[in-house]
């Protein structure tokens, strides 16, 4: 389980986006949000190194 900060992510729109650029690292990934807290569980066995780099790629840089 990947537990990630992302600051930008403040609307549901906002996580649609992450969860697009989730889904194309691992399809299969499991994916919770907590836009209070701004922050993106992923459960998947790719590396956490992977899903920053598509965040960050998506504009949603992970602090």
């Amino acid at each position: 389980m990947h537990e990630l900060k992302v600051p930008n992510m403040n609307c549901g729109g906002c996580a649609k986006s992450v969860a697009r650029a989730v889904s194309a690292v691992d399809p299969a990934a499991k994916v919770e949000f907590d836009l209070r807290e701004k922050k993106v569980r992923i459960e998947s066995a790719s590396g956490r190194e992977k899903f920053e780099a598509a965040l960050a790629s998506a504009g949603f840089k992970p602090a």
